[in-house]
């Protein structure tokens, strides 16, 4: 009897027997998953390091490591252009690369032909982040609270004008002003100050028939795009300002018709930037 009874015995635990093979295998199964997950990530990595390497060679990223020691005094006049890292690869890159040559040239032409006017201070010249930046102060070409110019800037604008005639890019006429409130017979609110600013400007390049009228927009910022303090009166006097920049068209042959039959397109994501430098305004 004895021995039948152990014959007809079985555990109820056989079942851990199982359960612990599954434990096993889907353990094996997510260290498989992550291995790879964390090879793909080191790859990317890899091949991100590469490419940003490449393109800092070839001047068309800015160097990060220079953000990390802070900002360098530098005179002005010599900035260096940035072109912005949401740059797509491609053809892009490419006209990307050509359009940072070709307005360095433009850059360093004017610099040459308005170095009177840079020197008095009365204009500056830099790289910004839609493009080359030419600030006409109002200390130079306005009298405060009046959108009419005076002579000199005449002789201003037909030098930008010379350098950008024969150039494919647009030109966007801001207006600025500091924060001080304005309210005269002419003009309601700084809004209206910088506007007129801004269009008369445009219209006097407009008069000088050497650059094309589709080229050419205004608008006014009022006080809203300051590149300066407010609270000191040297900082409001550079926050007036009217600012043309040169800067990409959303898609541009980058080589004029004269010179070359080859187009290199660039589309408006490859030069535009949320920036935090904010344009600027008058009084």
């Amino acid at each position: 009897m004895s021995r039948k009874a152990r014959a007809t015995h079985f555990s109820h635990d056989r079942w851990l027997v199982s359960y612990a093979d599954f434990i096993t295998l889907l353990f094996a199964f997510f260290v498989v998953l992550y291995s790879t997950s964390k090879a793909d990530q080191k790859k990317q990595a890899q091949a991100a390091q590469s490419i940003e390497s490449a393109f800092r060679s070839l001047g068309i990223f800015a160097d990060t490591r220079r953000k990390a020691e802070g900002p360098t005094a530098e005179p002005e006049g010599t900035d260096k252009p940035v072109i912005p890292m949401n740059i797509v690869m491609g053809e892009d890159v490419l006209g990307a690369a050509k359009v940072k040559d070709e307005l360095e040239k433009i850059h360093r032409e004017l610099q040459q032909k308005l170095s009177n006017q840079i020197a008095q201070h009365t204009v500056s010249i830099k790289m910004g982040h839609d493009g080359l930046v030419i600030s006409l102060r109002e200390a130079g070409f306005f009298d405060s609270g009046s959108a009419n110019p005076h002579p000199e800037i005449l002789v201003t604008l037909r030098q930008v004008a010379d350098s950008l005639s024969n150039t494919p890019y647009d030109l966007r006429i801001e207006g600025h002003t500091d924060n001080v409130p304005i309210r005269t017979a002419e003009f309601d609110s700084n809004w209206e100050l910088s506007t007129a600013r801004a269009t008369r400007v445009a219209r006097i390049l407009l008069d000088m028939k050497g650059l094309p009228p589709d080229r050419l927009s205004a608008a006014g910022y009022a006080e809203f795009h300051p590149v300066a303090s407010n609270e000191e009166p040297e900082g409001r006097a550079e926050n007036r300002r009217v600012d043309i920049v040169v800067m990409p068209r959303s898609s541009i042959n980058l080589s004029a018709p004269d010179r070359s039959s080859s187009s290199i397109p660039i589309s408006s994501g490859a030069w535009r930037k949320i920036t935090d430098e904010q344009p600027t305004g008058h009084q």
